[in-house]
């Protein structure tokens, strides 16, 4: 089955970022350069790039989530080793979450894999980041959400969710590539959220900006994200320039 496998950024100091993701986050290095947490999630590798990276809110990449177990947790460990972070909140009805960035400006999402107040037991290494991270989420953004949908389908990726968070005038899709599917067939539901961020593999997260002209990638070279690559990918990848995909 394919697999969303490598998410490649350029920034202008690579071994910063590694050893960001390893010291800070809790990651190990799984290869050739990439860092990440193993099992079926995906890694990231960064590259060199001699600009500053500028984010803006009509690029096409937007964030990596890590889902935790206990964000509480993951507050503390953070701010005891200095990183700025928010302070966790209830986000509507879309997850207990926050947010900070890592050296070189990239958003990093904390995302609990419950809603605030329902926590449940579950096994836990309190050692680790929020008791055990997990690379849960990779978000991108769009201002047609029909050719994705339609792309995604082509790929056999399963849709898992659909959030609309209409006062801010966007709405979050969900794919994987996963036979699972979410405990209801209806994705709006509630019941599929708390679910969706205790996946051990790496969801695509769609951000559909209502009102956005347009959405743009990186230009080749700059710092940013550039590509994220898929292993077995569909013999059939068309499409895969709307994300940055790339075949492995």
């Amino acid at each position: 089955m394919p697999k969303i496998e490598t998410i490649v950024y350029r920034c202008r100091d690579p071994h910063a970022q590694r050893a960001f993701y390893r010291d800070t986050l809790g990651m190990t290095d799984v290869g050739d350069g990439a860092f990440g947490y193993g099992g079926e999630e995906a890694k990231l590798l960064f590259l060199p790039a001699n600009d500053r990276y500028e984010p803006h809110v009509n690029d096409l990449y937007w964030k990596i989530a890590l889902a935790v177990p206990n964000i509480e947790l993951a507050h503390q460990q953070l701010t005891a080793l200095g990183v700025a972070i928010d302070t966790p909140r209830q986000f509507r009805d879309v997850g207990y979450l926050t947010h900070f960035k890592d050296p070189h400006g990239f958003t990093i999402e904390l995302i609990e894999h419950w809603f605030e107040g329902q926590r449940q037991a579950e096994p836990i290494n309190p050692h680790a980041l929020g008791g055990g991270a997990h690379l849960n989420l990779l978000t991108l953004r769009t201002s047609d959400i029909a050719p994705i949908q339609r792309t995604c389908d082509a790929w056999g990726m399963t849709p898992l969710s659909i959030q609309p968070v209409e006062p801010y005038g966007f709405t979050l899709y969900f794919f994987a590539f996963t036979p699972e599917r979410p405990p209801s067939s209806d994705l709006t539901a509630l019941a599929n959220r708390e679910w969706l961020y205790q996946r051990r593999y790496t969801v695509l997260e769609i951000q559909h900006r209502h009102h956005a002209t347009d959405v743009v990638p990186t230009p080749d070279g700059h710092a940013g994200y550039v590509r994220t690559d898929v292993s077995d990918a569909p013999a059939d990848f068309r499409g895969s320039e709307l994300l940055g995909f790339a075949t492995r």
